[in-house]
């Protein structure tokens, strides 16, 4: 297990990394082959996807995965690889504070998305502002009882749940940011947010670290850059992308493709 003095430092350059010229692109990962497969690339952090090591384990998204799985994954990932991991562990998985971020740092990560969804009932729908902005405030005092500055990526939902005008849920959407970030977050995630003035109005509002999601008809990465965007991440895009490889392979080879046997084949 990572030592507390390097978990320190890696929660600190993690940190760091939200506040430099470029943003910080984190293309997801869901193993530790892929986790290996991204540091070779070059990144600068890891960050995992809950969709990708969920389906990668035979769940489905969405905290179906028990807690344990999910943190015993992230763990194997962090122990493979040199760089700072921040784990994506969707809205808590019921875990207490205490023991989320315990499990968070057992596992030798340092960062984590938390989203502002609430699985509860049917159908699922956004969590109050004030619940959240609590649920975070204890997560960050949990982290500081630790010694460990935790970053606390807080996803917000208003695009993927909320209801309303582009306007209005764009107005929730800082509402909530303001009231995450006085809490304790780090950066803020306006999750499957595309649209430039939006992206624009919520970086110069907040004044603060924003993610965006690489989703259809989002800006360039060097138009993110301009507007100030501090974070890019995939999500579960890449490891759909793997799986969607994989399968076209396999079906040219079960056809008898010999281009794809050259291609893929081990020799």
């Amino acid at each position: 297990m990572t030592g507390a003095t390097d978990l320190v430092q890696q929660a600190e350059r993690l940190r760091e990394l939200h506040h430099l010229a470029a943003p910080l692109v984190l293309p997801n990962v869901w193993d530790v082959a892929s986790a290996r497969a991204v540091e070779r690339a070059g990144a600068s952090a890891i960050a995992t996807t809950s969709s990708g090591v969920a389906a990668s384990l035979g769940y489905p998204d969405g905290e179906a995965i028990p807690a344990g799985e999910m943190l015993a994954a992230v763990g194997r990932i962090a122990a493979s690889v040199s760089l700072p991991v921040t784990a994506d562990l969707e809205a808590g998985y019921g875990l207490a504070p205490a023991a989320l971020v315990a499990g968070l740092l057992n596992a030798g990560a340092v960062g984590l998305n938390l989203e502002d969804t609430d699985r509860a009932g049917e159908p699922a729908r956004l969590t109050e502002t004030d619940v959240q902005a609590r649920h975070i405030a204890a997560i960050r005092q949990a982290a500081t009882d630790r010694g460990v500055p935790v970053v606390i990526n807080a996803r917000i939902d208003s695009f993927l749940r909320g209801s309303g005008s582009m306007a209005a849920r764009l107005d929730d959407a800082i509402q909530r940011g303001r009231a995450y970030l006085a809490a304790g977050a780090d950066c803020v995630f306006p999750i499957i947010l595309a649209d430039e003035e939006a992206i624009r109005r919520i970086v110069r509002e907040l004044e603060a670290p924003v993610n965006v999601l690489a989703v259809p008809g989002v800006p360039s990465l060097a138009r993110l850059a301009e507007l100030g965007v501090r974070r890019v991440s995939l999500g579960g895009g890449l490891a759909r992308y793997a799986m969607d490889e994989v399968e076209a392979s396999a079906r040219r080879l079960l056809a008898g493709d010999d281009a794809a046997f050259a291609e893929v084949g081990s020799g």
